[in-house]
Parts: C-alpha cells; sequence; structure tokens
C-alpha cells in the first residue's frame, strides 16, 4: 500500500488530469489525498450560493474517489501570482510531512495558467529528497485547457512518457467530473464529456490501450 497525494491547484483539476489513475490506487488498495491550493470566497467576489455549491461539490467528490484526506489551503484563486511563494511553500511542506506521500502527481509546469505554474514551482521546493525522503515517484498530469493551451515556443510542452490504462474506470472519472455542476460545456468545448473521453483514447492509442491517462515522469527513486 501507497501513501499518494494529489495537488490540485483548482477542484477539478485532480479529475481531469488523473482521475482515472486515482481510481486504479484506490482498486489496488492505495491510500489517496488531497491538496488543494485555491478556493473561492465572498472576498474575492462570489456569492454564498456559489461559495456553498462549491464546497458541497468538493465533499461529493471527495467521497466519490475515497479520499483518506482533503487538505486546502484556501489560497484565493487566479491570484497565486501575488502571494510570498516561502509562505505556500512553507504550508505545502507542512502537508507533505503530514502524509508523507510514496507517489506525488502534479500539474504540469508549462501549463497557461499562472496558478498552475505556481503550484508546480511550490511543489518541487516541497520535493528536496534530504527533507522529504519517501518521495519516491513525481508525476506531472495534463489539463484540458491549460496544458494544451501553452504556446509560448520557448517553453518545453507536454511529452508524455508513462501511460496508466484507465480503460475500465473512464466513465466513472466522467461521472465525477459531472459533480463539478457547470463545468462540463458543450463540445467543441474542451472542458466537455466528449473532450474528455477523446483525449483518453489519443492516449490509449499512443500505448496499445483503449483509454489512458498520460504524465511526465519528472523524478523517480527505486
Amino acid at each position: 500500500m501507497s501513501n499518494v497525494l494529489v495537488v490540485a491547484p483548482h477542484p477539478d483539476d485532480e479529475t481531469l488530469g488523473c482521475g482515472g489513475t486515482l481510481l486504479k490506487h484506490v482498486q489496488r488498495g492505495d491510500k489517496i489525498h488531497w491538496l488543494i491550493f485555491t478556493s473561492i470566497s465572498e472576498d474575492n467576489g462570489y456569492s454564498p450560493v456559489q461559495v456553498d455549491k462549491r464546497n458541497c461539490e468538493i465533499t461529493a467528490v471527495a467521497q466519490a474517489y475515497g479520499f483518506a484526506s482533503v487538505q486546502q489551503l484556501h489560497l484565493p484563486t487566479t491570484r497565486l501570482d501575488t502571494l510570498p511563494l516561502g509562505d505556500m511553500i512553507a504550508q505545502a511542506g507542512q502537508i507533505m510531512t503530514q502524509i508523507r506521500p510514496k507517489i506525488l502527481y502534479l500539474p504540469f509546469p508549462g501549463d497557461v495558467h499562472s496558478d498552475h505554474r505556481i503550484v508546480c514551482e511550490v511543489m518541487m521546493a516541497c520535493t528536496k529528497q534530504f527533507r522529504y525522503p519517501w518521495i519516491r515517484r513525481i508525476l506531472a498530469y495534463e489539463t484540458l485547457s491549460e496544458t494544451d493551451f501553452g504556446i509560448n515556443p520557448v517553453n518545453d510542452h507536454f511529452h508524455p512518457n508513462v501511460f496508466i490504462d484507465i480503460s475500465e474506470f473512464l466513465g466513472r472519472k466522467v461521472e465525477i467530473m459531472n459533480m463539478y455542476h457547470g463545468e462540463f460545456k458543450e463540445f467543441p468545448f474542451p472542458r466537455s464529456e466528449e473532450a474528455v473521453r477523446a483525449l483518453a483514447q489519443v492516449r490509449g492509442a499512443a500505448s496499445n490501450r483503449r483509454a489512458c491517462e498520460s504524465f511526465v515522469l519528472l523524478k523517480e527513486i527505486d
């Protein structure tokens, strides 16, 4: 049994990026944990109804996966670039020490959304082996409309080198994504059921499987 931590800049990134893989971990008997960096609040212009709806969604999704723990930093969404990096590293480091994950899933550092890039930078500071010696594998996941929209020609783009077969979990991944009411929109919107299924099939075709999630292996220690 392994401790697994998925780090999500926003609720739904965990499902888009590695929802099927998380379900596979559960099937294998691993303990999965969820760290959410940002949240919405009335201070940031959201209504009480919107805040309550999002909290209910997080609760429902956590129950659907069977997370052993859900950690929230409650930082302001879309504004991580305005916060001191050291403070975020300190908060994330405490959670890493508490959970002691063997496997870590992070957003891809080349994503177009600044929150994704900063979360990856923060978490990479929390993977130094002399401080967090229990980490054995770090993978970066892809997020529809964020990873694929990174068009900076100077940056490295997402070139997956790890493919995880989620053929038996794809339907459940879509069901969980539908728990985020309003996030799925009509195709060809990138965050649509059709796009999620199509990406899984493309990644599956690249690895001789019916459906896969793909990752960039950032570090592995055997």
